[in-house]
C-alpha cells in the first residue's frame, strides 16, 4: 500500500442492519402539520421539510443547492426543539440523506457554527445518548460525516463519539460492531483524530480484541477493516512506538498474514508492519525478528502479487530486518525474546558460555530482564515458555551475583520455581527440578 491514505469518498459506511431499520422508519408518517398547529414549527418550516421529505436524491440536492444553509439550520433547530423519538429518528435519517446526496452538503452544516459555536455537532452528540438504538446509530453516522468534513478538525471535541464507539465495540450485535469499525476507518483518515482515538480509554484494546476474535481466515472482511484502522493509526510515530508494547500486535499481524487467503488482508497487514518499521524501528524491529517475520517476508517476496505496492513494502521490511539481524548481538536477540514473552529453545538458553558472559546483564536497569523472566513464570500458561523461563532462572542462579539471587527470592521467583516442580507438564517439572538443583548447588 502506498504511504499516503488513498482518496476515497468522504465516509464509507454501508450497513444492511442500519439500512433495514431505516427502511422501516421511512414508512412511518410524521405529522409535521401537527407541529405547526402546536406552534412548534412555522408554515414555512413545514413547507421546507415537505420539499425534501421522501424525495429522490436529485430533488434533495436541488433543494440544497438553492437553500442549503436554511436546511442545515432547520435540521439543527428540529433536533433542539422536538423530542418525540419517531420524529428525531426521522430527522437523523433526513440528515443522512442530505449528507449522502453530495459530500459538499456538509459545508452547510459547518457554516451553522456562525449561529452557535456548538453547531453542528452538539445536537447530534445529544442524540448519541438516546436509548433508541436507531437514533444513536444514525447520529453516529452523521457525526462521522461531519467530523471527516470539518474545516478545522483540531477544534472539534469528539470524545463523546469516541467513547460511544468504544462501548459499541464491546457489544454482541455484530452488525453494530461492523458499523462502528467502518466509522473508525473513516475517522482515522483524518490524522488529527488518531491520537484522540488512541487516548480514548479502552478504544484500541477493544479494537484489537475484535481482531483476536476474528483472526480466523474465514472472516477476511472484518480482518481487513480492523487492520486498516491499525494501519492508519501507525502513521503517527508516538502510536507506532507504543502499540506493540501495549497490545502485542506484531505476532498477531504476522499470524493473520500467514493464514490469510485474501490478498488485501496480507497487503494491509504488511503495510501496517512497514509503518511500524519506518516510524519506530527501535521499538519494533526486535519484536519482528522474534515473531519470525524475516523468513516470512522471504516467503512473501517469492509470490506473485496483483498489487505492486505490496512487494515494495515486503522488500522494505525484509531489508530492514536483515540489517537489524546482522547487527544484533546474541544477547540482544535473547533480550528480545524475554521482553516479548516469545521464548523458544534458541541456542543461548542452554549455553554455559552465554550465561557465564551475560548473566550479569540481566541485572541492568534495575534488574529489568530478570523481573521480566519472573513475570513470565507467574503469568504464562504456555508449558514451553514456563520450561524455558525456569531453565533460564537456573542458569542465571549458577552464574549470578548474590544480590541477584536475593532479588529473585524477593520477587517470588524461587517460590514459583518450586511450585512448578508439581506442574502437570513433564518438561516444566523437569526444568523446574534442574533449576532447584542449581539453587541448592549455589547454597541458597
Amino acid at each position: 500500500m502506498a504511504d499516503q491514505v488513498p482518496e476515497v469518498p468522504l465516509v464509507l459506511v454501508s450497513n444492511p442492519y442500519l439500512e433495514k431499520k431505516a427502511s422501516i422508519i421511512r414508512q412511518k408518517p410524521i405529522l409535521w402539520e401537527g407541529y405547526e398547529r402546536a406552534s412548534l414549527l412555522t408554515h414555512e418550516q413545514v413547507e421546507l421539510i415537505r420539499a425534501i421529505d421522501k424525495k429522490p436524491s436529485h430533488v434533495i440536492q436541488d433543494a440544497m443547492n438553492e437553500k442549503g444553509q436554511t436546511y442545515a439550520s432547520l435540521i439543527l433547530y428540529l433536533l433542539q426543539n422536538l423530542s418525540r423519538p419517531d420524529t428525531i429518528q426521522y430527522v437523523c435519517l433526513m440528515t443522512d440523506d442530505i449528507l449522502s446526496a453530495n459530500d459538499d452538503n456538509a459545508r452547510y452544516f459547518h457554516e451553522t457554527s456562525k449561529e452557535d459555536a456548538s453547531f453542528p455537532f452538539a445536537p447530534f452528540l445529544k442524540v448519541l445518548e438516546a436509548e433508541d438504538d436507531f437514533m444513536a446509530l444514525e447520529a453516529s453516522k452523521v457525526l462521522t460525516i461531519l467530523a471527516c468534513s470539518a474545516p478545522s478538525p483540531s477544534s472539534v471535541d469528539l470524545s463523546a463519539l469516541f467513547n460511544w464507539i468504544t462501548k459499541k465495540l464491546t457489544g454482541s450485535i455484530n452488525d453494530v460492531v461492523n458499523l462502528v469499525i467502518q466509522e473508525l476507518e473513516s475517522l482515522l483518515r483524518v490524522n488529527t483524530y488518531r491520537l484522540s482515538v488512541w487516548n480514548t480509554q479502552n478504544a484500541i484494546k477493544e479494537l484489537i480484541h475484535r481482531l483476536y476474535l476474528n483472526k480466523s481466515a474465514s472472516t477476511p472482511q472484518i480482518q481487513y477493516q480492523i487492520i486498516f484502522c491499525l494501519w492508519l493509526l501507525t502513521f503517527e510515530k508516538d502510536i507506532a512506538a507504543q502499540i506493540n508494547e501495549k497490545y502485542d500486535v506484531i505476532p498477531l499481524l504476522v499470524e493473520i498474514a500467514k493464514s490469510a487467503v485474501k490478498e488485501k488482508v496480507i497487503r494491509v497487514s504488511v503495510a501496517t508492519l512497514k509503518n511500524l518499521v519506518e516510524k519506530a524501528p527501535a521499538q519494533n524491529l526486535a519484536a519482528m525478528l522474534v515473531a519470525k517475520l524475516l523468513p516470512f517476508t522471504e516467503n512473501l517476496s517469492s509470490r506473485k502479487w496483483s498489487d505492486a505496492d505490496i512487494l515494495e513494502d515486503i522488500d522494505y521490511i525484509k531489508e530492514r530486518l536483515q540489517e537489524d539481524f546482522q547487527s544484533l548481538t546474541t544477547f540482544e536477540q535473547y533480550a528480545s525474546e524475554v521482553e516479548t514473552g516469545k521464548l523458544e529453545w534458541s541456542p543461548p538458553h542452554k549455553s554455559d558460555l552465554f550465561w557465564k558472559e551475560n548473566a550479569s546483564k540481566l541485572e541492568q536497569h534495575n534488574y529489568q530482564l530478570l523481573r521480566a523472566l519472573a513475570r513470565l513464570l507467574s503469568t504464562s500458561t504456555s508449558p514451553l515458555v514456563l520450561s524455558i523461563a525456569a531453565s533460564d532462572i537456573g542458569y542465571y542462579v549458577k552464574y549470578s551475583s548474590k544480590t541477584g539471587k536475593t532479588i529473585l527470592q524477593d520477587i517470588g521467583a524461587k517460590q514459583r520455581i518450586m511450585e512448578l516442580m508439581t506442574h502437570e507438564d513433564q518438561e516444566v517439572r523437569y526444568q523446574a527440578l534442574l533449576a532447584v538443583q542449581k539453587y541448592m548447588h549455589q547454597a541458597w
